[in-house]
């Protein structure tokens, strides 16, 4: 094993000028591109499934456009105003996941009583979160992409600048 001299071993903890290490920025970018991948990759899904029958379909749709459009304004302007906008958008994608869990599974509850009207309990349960009609767990996807895009925010440099700290090696403010 390769042993690295004390000028590499601090080389790889270097800071940049927000207090973050290398590493640390890197994951963050990441992280960013993951949430970028997943949300292209969604919203083509939503469209070839006409996921536009009613508005509540839409809102899947819109949180995905206004999040280009947040991560399009934050590419222009570093301040912390497009992060705390990039966060709040987050959180509607979570909220708007645990919605959509919801009003799929009880589509599909419906359905399932529609041909299974002596259904209940249990057996109706098993059946709705297995349904695919709508699929029950697809809006999961929203909510992780929700907190990947605040894993991506989480102590990030913006709002550290922002109240003049600076954070050591291990992320914490000092």
């Amino acid at each position: 094993m390769e042993h690295l001299s004390f000028t590499e071993q601090l080389r790889t903890f270097s800071i940049n000028e927000h207090g973050e290490t290398a590493t640390i920025t890197t994951i963050r970018s990441f992280l960013l591109a993951i949430f970028i991948i997943g949300l292209l990759g969604t919203g083509a899904e939503l469209f070839l499934l006409e996921h536009t029958e009613d508005v509540k379909q839409w809102i899947p749709l819109i949180l995905m456009s206004l999040s280009l459009v947040v991560i399009g304004w934050r590419a222009l302007d570093r301040g912390p105003a497009s992060m705390r906008v990039f966060q709040a958008t987050m959180l509607l994608f979570v909220i708007s996941g645990f919605v959509g869990l919801f009003l799929h599974y009880q589509g599909n509850v419906e359905f399932e009583l529609e041909m299974y009207p002596s259904l209940k309990g249990l057996e109706l349960f098993r059946k709705a979160i297995k349904g695919t009609t709508p699929p029950t767990l697809a809006p999961g996807t929203m909510i992780q992409l929700g907190l990947i895009g605040l894993a991506y925010t989480y102590r990030h440099p913006v709002f550290v600048k922002s109240t003049g700290k600076k954070s050591n090696h291990n992320g914490e403010m000092k």
